[in-house]
C-alpha cells in the first residue's frame, strides 16, 4: 500500500512539474518572440516556472496599464507587477489551468498587434 501511494504522489509531482514548465515555457516564448514589444528583465538561467515578470515596450507604464485593463475583459486579472519593480507579472501557479496561459498569451498577441509601433 505504502509502495503504491509513493508512486501516486511522485507521479502527481511530475505531471505538475511537466504542466508548469508546458505553461511558463508557453509564456516564455511569446515573450522572446515579439521582436521585444515584450520582454523580460530576468537572465534566461534564471527564469522561473511560476512568476514571469515582463515589461511593454520597453517598459511604458500606460501601455502596461491598458494592458491590464483590457485583459479584464478576458478575465485576466491581478497582473500587475511587484510594486517595487512594475511591469506585468503572471503567476502559473499549480491551479491555473493550461487555458489561463492560453487566454494570457492570446491576449497578448492581440494587444501586441494593436499597439506595436
Amino acid at each position: 500500500f505504502l509502495g503504491c501511494h509513493f508512486i501516486e504522489v511522485r507521479d502527481a509531482a511530475l505531471l505538475l512539474h511537466v504542466m508548469a514548465t508546458k505553461k511558463s515555457q508557453m509564456l516564455y516564448d511569446m515573450i522572446d518572440g515579439s521582436d521585444g514589444f515584450y520582454s523580460c528583465p530576468v537572465e534566461k538561467s534564471c527564469r522561473s516556472r511560476m512568476n514571469v515578470p515582463f515589461i511593454i515596450n520597453g517598459g511604458d507604464e500606460a501601455l502596461e496599464k491598458k494592458f491590464q485593463e483590457e485583459g479584464k475583459k478576458v478575465k485576466l486579472y491581478t497582473l500587475a507587477g511587484h510594486r517595487s519593480v512594475g511591469g506585468i507579472r503572471a503567476s502559473l501557479y499549480n491551479g491555473l489551468p493550461l487555458e489561463g496561459v492560453e487566454t494570457l498569451v492570446s491576449h497578448m498577441k492581440s494587444f501586441m498587434q494593436e499597439n506595436a509601433k
